[in-house]
């Protein structure tokens, strides 16, 4: 475990750069740093999904996300360090497959809303879906565990799959996008 702080601010990163795991000082902007920047993003809009009432399995599944999330962002932060296994995609992929098998296939493309929750889950999945291109942009110029980013794929499925459960949950439904020219 890291340094712990005693006080929030250090004025270390003032001058515009902020130190990573491994001791190095990188400037704010960096890749990594974008990188790791937007999976705390990530996890903060998954955290208000689960402000929402949620079903328990929804609920668990969502709490499990927010610890691998801070894991990735760690390992994120640790050049060269690995948090991330291939045990977390299964994972996923496990919890993807359970969401769906009672879902209707889709039809139609299905527009971000249908409930509060719903929405909610909807602005996580584009946020991991921009997290994902920010990891995979760092991997053009660093190392970057595979895993990583196949993590983040999965979980941009499984957050539009939570959103059709929550949009249909107690008699809600899907908001389905309308061509412009069948739109009234």
């Amino acid at each position: 475990m890291g340094n712990r702080l005693s006080k929030i601010y250090t004025r270390t990163g003032d001058k515009g750069t902020t130190g990573l795991g491994d001791g190095s000082r990188v400037d704010k902007d960096s890749l990594r740093v974008e990188a790791y920047g937007t999976i705390d993003e990530l996890n903060s809009a998954v955290g208000l999904v689960l402000a929402a009432e949620l079903p328990d399995d929804v609920r668990d599944c969502l709490t499990r996300t927010q610890h691998e999330l801070f894991d990735l962002g760690g390992e994120l932060c640790m050049p060269g360090y690995t948090l991330v296994p291939e045990s977390y995609v299964d994972g996923l992929e496990q919890s993807l497959d359970g969401f769906n098998e009672d879902l209707p296939p889709l039809k139609d493309f299905i527009l971000p809303g249908g409930s509060e929750a719903a929405a909610r889950c909807h602005m996580a999945r584009t946020i991991a879906r921009r997290a994902e291109r920010r990891v995979i942009t760092l991997a053009h110029n660093e190392t970057v565990n595979e895993a990583s980013i196949r993590y983040l794929n999965r979980l941009s499925d499984l957050l539009f799959v939570v959103a059709r459960v929550l949009a249909r949950r107690d008699g809600g439904s899907e908001v389905l996008w309308v061509h412009g020219d069948k739109r009234t």
